[in-house]
């Protein structure tokens, strides 16, 4: 049986086994919190712009988003924040980006791509880190989640924008 340090640690390693040298992880992760690893052969990784997210949980506030995403979702999410308001990375099949018809609103980054992934124990602000990590080796977010949350902020945004337009006209 594991514990729950010994999890981490399976998990961390099949993470760094995405890379070519995942001794080269181990030290990236030692050294910045965050490693550069490839996609596209492990998983893929879906873009999600803050704005799309908390509009899709309609919160902004760290916890309560991180609980929806969990409840909605179900994979793994990183949250880099040293991007203007903050881009979500949901954790996905790695073939799941052939496929992909969301490419406007929710980028899905594949092979040629690389990920800044916190070390598994980066769960909180500041710089880049796990708003929900991953709970076993494979944890990633079913893609009909993804599109589901997707399509519910665009329909929220789009609908703040008309109601936005029409005080505009007034």
């Amino acid at each position: 049986m594991y514990t729950q340090q010994g999890l981490d640690r399976a998990i961390a390693e099949w993470l760094a086994r995405s890379h070519s040298t995942p001794e080269h992880v181990w030290r990236e992760w030692d050294a910045q919190g965050v490693a550069l690893l490839p996609l596209g052969e492990r998983f893929a990784a879906v873009r999600l712009p803050a704005g799309t997210v908390h509009a899709a949980v309609d919160s902004e506030d760290r916890d309560r988003v991180a609980a929806a995403l969990g409840e909605r979702l179900g994979g793994s999410i990183i949250h880099d924040r040293r991007v203007a308001g903050g881009t979500y990375y949901a954790l996905i099949q790695a073939h799941a980006g052939f496929a992909w018809a969301y490419g406007d609103a929710a980028v899905c980054l594949g092979h040629g791509t690389y990920l800044g992934v916190p070390r598994i124990d980066r769960q909180q602000p500041p710089g880049t880190y796990w708003v929900i990590p991953p709970r076993y080796e494979g944890d990633l977010c079913a893609p009909r989640a993804i599109i589901d949350l997707v399509e519910a902020g665009c329909s929220r945004l789009a609908a703040r924008e008309e109601v936005a337009d029409d005080a505009r006209r007034l």
